[in-house]
């Protein structure tokens, strides 16, 4: 159950100073049980994303320098634990994607089930996200793998950072079901954030956790890069509003949290991606107070989530909440010139009457800043999941499926599909560098014709994909039409 007194008491504590640990009234998503200074460096090889204002934020790239789009969705399997964990997720998750068009998977893991004692790391959950990854592999799905937590883990009766590494102080805890976001403004979830974020037994720990995955999956195929936690949320301090204590909370611990995570990876791991989130507040339309995070392949992984819509309310275009969450969630790519993927996204309920809409905007609004997204969540039935039991795209989600450049071969001028027209055309300057000369397409389902001009030809095009060669320092302009 979803609280509709949700939008108004999160802009509440916005804007009003709080008590010390106060615990306001909230909610989100529902149940996690059921079914985000100096300028930094570009990283090697990234291409300038295209934004008609502002600064450019720097695309995702691959391994050849090649202009990275993903388009896709988490997978998780947050019921089951132990001997049974992951026990969910099936070959089925990323064939199914992949014949739908998308080519990105965030791939929830738990602390929580990887290390169940101290220093004692289960084989058996390492040998399932083994198995997991390699179906990705085999259907070309380029995963991420988060360090998933939601309201800080078992201690609280959900799932992320080990009971052992809990610590509370003996402060109180009431277990609040029916509005389970609101338990992270509970005193002791808020102060184990703190130990987590300060005890250096704790960040030792959770470097040790880290180094393992990135040490036992950096070599595999299909794993593009690591989001290194989920949601990070913190403690309140007395006379702080909640956009005041986001943004120290994230200048103060996540920033250091996040440059000594990135060390333990690079000490095995030196060329995947590494993904870091801002707190959950940024939804609300609050810039991050994140600061530099010293490593050449950061990436900027906001949530996309609107209070009112999370509580059951329809969209609203007239709010703009769209455009204000898209000023505030660039503002820190902008400043330290770091690629954006959006982990998070999409409504519980969505066939409101302007939800059509939303899906719309919410893609359009995407693909000006970002290197791609992953939607919420693909499962088979009902709440947030993308398809139904028979793998039909349930009500406006088809709406994510377009055609898309998975991987340009040079610099984008531009990439828009007008969905009513079923017309996508992508525009670029190929590489005159050696490497790959091959931009590579993503085509949704149905009959689409592929062509290109300007020193370029279509190589080939085969079950949703296509393949265009262009000359060294060619213009290019690829354009692909539904039949």
């Amino acid at each position: 159950m979803l609280r509709t007194t949700l939008a108004a008491t999160v802009v509440a504590a916005l804007l009003v100073p709080t008590a010390a640990h106060a615990a306001p009234d909230g909610a989100s998503r529902a149940t996690p049980e059921g079914t985000g200074a100096a300028v930094r460096p570009v990283p090697t090889g990234a291409v300038a994303a295209v934004r008609a204002d502002g600064p450019a934020i720097p695309a995702l790239t691959d391994a050849y320098g090649r202009t990275l789009t993903l388009r896709g969705w988490n997978v998780e399997d947050k019921a089951n634990r132990g001997d049974a964990a992951l026990s969910a997720v099936t070959e089925r998750h990323f064939r199914d994607m992949r014949a739908k068009g998308f080519n990105f998977a965030r791939l929830l893991v738990f602390w929580d089930d990887l290390e169940p004692r101290p220093g004692q790391y289960s084989q058996g959950y390492l040998r399932k996200i083994g198995r997991i990854l390699d179906w990705a592999a085999k259907y070309d799905v380029k995963v991420l793998i988060d360090a998933h937590q939601d309201v800080f883990g078992p201690a609280f009766g959900h799932r992320g950072v080990p009971a052992w590494a809990t610590r509370t102080d003996g402060l109180p805890f009431t277990p609040n079901p029916d509005d389970w976001f609101s338990e992270y403004f509970q005193l002791a979830v808020q102060r184990a954030f703190t130990h987590l974020y300060e005890d250096e037994d704790l960040q030792r720990a959770q470097a040790r956790m880290w180094r393992l995955l990135a040490d036992r999956f950096g070599g595999h195929p299909a794993v593009l890069g690591y989001d290194l936690i989920n949601e990070p949320m913190g403690e309140l301090k007395e006379g702080e509003d909640l956009a005041t204590a986001a943004r120290r909370i994230e200048r103060d611990q996540l920033t250091p949290m996040y440059n000594r995570l990135a060390d333990a990876v690079r000490t095995v791991d030196r060329s995947r991606w590494i993904f870091v989130e801002p707190t959950p507040i940024v939804g609300e339309g609050v810039p991050t107070g994140l600061g530099r995070i010293d490593d050449p392949k950061i990436v900027y992984a906001p949530h996309f989530y609107n209070t009112g819509m999370e509580a059951g309310a329809d969209y609203d275009p007239a709010a703009r909440w769209i455009e204000t969450y898209e000023q505030a969630v660039t503002r820190y790519p902008e400043e330290y010139e770091v690629p954006v993927v959006v982990g998070e996204w999409g409504p519980l309920n969505n066939s409101l009457p302007n939800m059509n809409r939303f899906y719309r905007d919410a893609m359009a609004s995407l693909g000006r800043y970002s290197s791609g997204s992953a939607g919420y969540v693909w499962c088979y039935g009902g709440g947030y999941c993308a398809v139904d039991g028979t793998g039909t795209f349930r009500t406006n989600k088809e709406l994510t499926a377009e055609p898309y450049a998975e991987a340009v071969a040079g610099t984008v001028r531009s990439a828009v599909y007008d969905p009513g027209a079923g017309v996508y055309r992508l525009a670029y300057d190929s590489t005159d560098r050696r490497g790959s000369r091959v931009t590579e397409l993503s085509l949704p389902p149905g009959d689409w014709r592929v062509t290109a001009r300007g020193g370029a030809l279509v190589l080939r095009t085969d079950q949703g994909r296509a393949w265009v060669l262009a000359a060294p320092g060619a213009r290019v302009t690829v354009t692909v039409t539904r039949g």
